[in-house]
């Protein structure tokens, strides 16, 4: 700030000349802040005309609070940069403070699209620490699969939509949410919620399918079938939406292994690596299916591979169909230490204990009370020591890294979100590009803030 004497300021916004007159007495400030002389000074001598621009973090391209900083000459991108953090929900950390069990209703809100796998992939964890991998009961690990495989379909259903919207197709969006809806409707009819669900728990699932829920699953099968190959026309070969992903968003199979991207984007270059053909869980290694890759390491070669993927999904999802027929049985491990007393119901609310066991254990059975009680204040003891699973998730390997000191509750909690590692991409992707372009790279990369932040 600098300080003028008055005979040397004039107010040009005054009217006439007594108000000039009035404005000249005292002292008058004119302000100047930041570096931008300075900046434009540099810039003017290399002769470059260049501007920093933030898209985000409320930016509707942006999956989320991210934020992009964007250096521009024009419309080409000549820097791009990620900002993350801004939505800061600890979830890791409150997990310290809770049980095993009780961590479930946290790691599921993490990435918001694909819940089922944030809660698998950490119990799948906690059961390796436990050493009771191999006792989880059969039906258990079928439902899991077949809640994952529509959960799949589910996440690249919106990664399909939300792109579509953003490049201005509307019917797009539309169409992929009205099939995600069928997939919401079957997991509030299993789970009692359509997001969220805390389903899968630590020894198997909370409770099994209620009558109807498969004939629910195979008659919705077909149905999304259909709207998927709906979107395929819409898009596969729309020459519009080819112009806008073809050789946008390019990285290649050395760029992904060096900054650690899998998923999607990674099997665009045409390298066929899927956790679950690599290091199965769950009971993969015996379904039957091919991992989809495509061999242009661009937006649209994303596009073709969640779009076999599904098909891959739905397909193992009629599998599980016929194996839940067959398999009858529980669906909790048999150890009472770890599994959860209850006998549960579906209410309006969602899911929690059915009156008449609230009172038998509050009747008749006082062991039943106190077992019942223990369990769900203080929860079961895991040994000490650490274990990392990772699984498949839809946006790539997702990993839970849980560590315990032989107490109630983890002593940490981390996990390896795809969308965090993917992110790395953006500068490769969009510098040298349109600005245009940015908008399909992060689409095509499909990230979620909630599993960034956590």
């Amino acid at each position: 700030m600098t300080e003028q004497t008055t005979h040397e300021t004039e107010d040009i916004f005054a009217t006439s000349e007594s108000d000039r007159d009035d404005a000249a007495e005292g002292r008058v400030f004119t302000a100047s802040g930041g570096d931008w002389e300075s900046l434009a000074e540099e810039a003017a001598s290399i002769g470059e005309d260049r501007i920093v621009v933030n898209m985000g973090p409320q930016h509707p391209s942006t999956h989320g609070v991210l934020r992009l900083i964007l250096e521009l000459d024009g419309e080409t991108v000549t820097e791009a940069r990620a900002g993350i953090g801004y939505l800061h929900t600890g979830i890791e950390k409150n997990m310290e403070f809770r049980t095993w069990t009780q961590g479930v209703t946290f790691c599921t809100r993490m990435d918001y699209l694909m819940p089922i796998f944030n809660e698998t992939a950490f119990c799948l964890s906690t059961e390796k620490l436990l050493g009771i991998t191999d006792r989880i009961p059969e039906r258990a690990s079928i439902i899991r699969v077949m809640m994952m495989e529509l959960n799949r379909v589910g996440s690249h259903l919106v990664a399909l939509a939300t792109g579509g919207m953003e490049m201005g197709a509307t019917t797009v969006m539309t169409i992929g949410f009205r099939e995600r809806e069928r997939i919401l409707s079957i997991f509030e009819m299993i789970t009692g919620l359509r997001m969220n669900h805390a389903y899968v728990r630590p020894g198997g699932v909370v409770q099994d399918l209620p009558p109807g829920a498969i004939d629910k699953v195979r008659d919705a099968i077909p149905q999304i079938r259909r709207g998927i190959h709906e979107l395929e026309l819409l898009l596969v070969e729309n020459p519009i939406l080819k112009g806008r992903t073809v050789d946008v968003g390019y990285v290649d199979l050395t760029g992904c292994i060096a900054l650690g991207l899998t998923g999607p984007i990674l099997r665009s270059t045409g390298f066929p690596l899927d956790v679950r053909k690599s290091e199965p869980y769950c009971g993969y290694e015996t379904y039957d299916f091919e991992v989809q890759t495509a061999n242009t390491s661009d937006a649209y070669g994303r596009l073709l591979v969640r779009f076999a993927e599904m098909y891959e999904s739905l397909k193992i999802v009629e599998q599980t169909i016929d194996r839940l027929q067959s398999t009858p049985g529980p669906v909790m491990i048999e150890d009472k230490k770890i599994a959860w007393p209850a006998q549960l119901s579906l209410g309006g609310d969602g899911m929690g204990n059915s009156l008449d066991h609230i009172r038998e254990i509050m009747g008749d059975s006082m062991e039943s009370l106190i077992h019942h009680f223990k369990l769900v204040t203080e929860g079961f003891r895991v040994p000490p020591g650490q274990a990392y699973v990772p699984i498949e998730s839809p946006k790539g390997e997702l990993g839970a890294h849980v560590v315990s000191d032989g107490g109630t509750r983890p002593y940490r909690a981390h996990f390896r979100d795809p969308s965090f590692n993917n992110l790395q991409a953006v500068a490769a992707m969009c510098e040298g590009g349109m600005i245009a372009d940015v908008i399909v790279a992060v689409a095509s990369i499909d990230p979620v803030m909630g599993g960034v932040d956590r």
